[in-house]
């Protein structure tokens, strides 16, 4: 079996973790792997260093002919059997592809939670009926694509995961130490893009509303546009010694050692957060906002922390406050949180599901 897996921005966020994982796990063993992308990134060096065949197209739009005709072209030199795609605009792209190499099979992975525009809900009917299977990585990505003109027929829900061997069980961690953090402080932990989907602002206005008694602070590990906004947010509120910005940091394991919890305050575009589920395999209890695929980790069947609806500051403060009032609770989280990811997100069986779609799709 020969699959190409196809992504615009060869970057380094969930999806390239996808994307990495699939690669990693399939390579000379089940599968010869190939790599194309449009815009490179840290994905690309990646493939690279595990000596994947590689090849960029530029995909300008998503019915650029001029890609799909490379694409198909790349296809026939290589005989690839399937393509693997994970953003509409690539999957466009590949599905147009078979109008010059009709026997390649198009697998396409939605990792997106959005209500598309009107021209998208127009054409997607069109174009992904085309599609040999499609892949959402949570629930709420499902019925968003079902609302946004995919056929349900050709879609099954596949959850992201987490190695049962990456699960950090170490908590040996120096954050505390060097940013002189006392050892009686509640800490939370926060891994995310300086973006508006990742609702940082709200966080900030959630945690102003956390009782002064409590020793508490948020760490705040990420880059992007919205830094020195939030910077300006956090000074003017005046809670320099509650929220500390730790910017781009490269030691995520040794973050979630020293921290008690993890929080995801995203606002929108959150699909199944692999943030959460290596918080969770940390043993982190989780409070994270009720949008797009957190309600498939955080449930009543899991039991690994709390949700709460975005813009409810009183709701994330509480929560911040219960779990750093209740030790009992905080452990029965950690505890579910880790069997949830030997039991529901288990990336050794994920693995073998994405492969079996793969094996279908060849036998039709």
């Amino acid at each position: 079996m020969r699959v190409l897996y196809l992504i615009n921005h060869a970057g380094k966020a969930g999806t390239e973790k996808y994307v990495y994982n699939l690669v990693n796990a399939y390579k000379n063993e089940k599968a010869e792997c190939f790599f194309a992308y449009n815009e490179p990134g840290l994905l690309l060096d990646q493939m690279k260093e595990m000596g994947i065949p590689t090849c960029q197209i530029e995909m300008k739009s998503p019915f650029d002919l001029k890609a799909a005709k490379k694409l198909a072209a790349l296809c026939e030199k290589y005989k690839i059997d399937i393509i693997h795609t994970q953003y509409p605009r690539e999957n466009y792209v590949a599905v147009l592809s078979k109008r010059y190499r009709p026997e390649t099979r198009v697998i396409y992975t939605c990792h997106l939670t959005l209500k598309t525009n009107l021209l998208w809900r127009i054409t997607n009917p069109i174009i992904t009926k085309h599609d040999d299977a499609i892949i959402s990585v949570c629930n709420n990505g499902k019925e968003l694509l079902i609302g946004n003109g995919v056929p349900e027929e050709k879609i099954q829900v596949i959850f992201n995961g987490l190695f049962e061997s990456d699960m950090q069980t170490d908590k040996t961690s120096t954050i505390r130490e060097e940013l002189g953090i006392p050892e009686d402080t509640f800490v939370a932990v926060t891994l995310a893009r300086y973006h508006i989907a990742k609702g940082l602002p709200y966080l900030v206005d959630s945690i102003a509303k956390v009782p002064e008694d409590i020793p508490f602070v948020c760490l705040i590990a990420g880059d992007g546009e919205l830094f020195e906004e939030i910077r300006t947010k956090i000074q003017e509120m005046g809670l320099e010694k509650r929220i500390l910005q730790l910017g781009f940091r490269k030691d995520a394991p040794n973050l979630l050692a020293g921290s008690d919890i993890f929080i995801n305050s995203a606002k929108c575009y959150e699909a199944l957060s692999f943030a959460i589920l290596e918080a969770l395999g940390a043993g982190l209890p989780v409070i994270a906002t009720n949008i797009g695929g957190n309600g498939d980790i955080i449930n009543p069947q899991n039991d690994c922390g709390i949700l709460v609806e975005y813009g409810d500051t009183d709701g994330m403060a509480n929560a911040i406050t219960t779990l750093a009032k209740d030790k009992a609770l905080c452990k029965k989280y950690s505890e579910n949180g880790r069997r949830a990811i030997k039991n529901v997100f288990n990336l050794d069986h994920i693995l073998d599901k994405i492969y079996k779609v793969y094996e279908e799709v060849l036998e039709k």
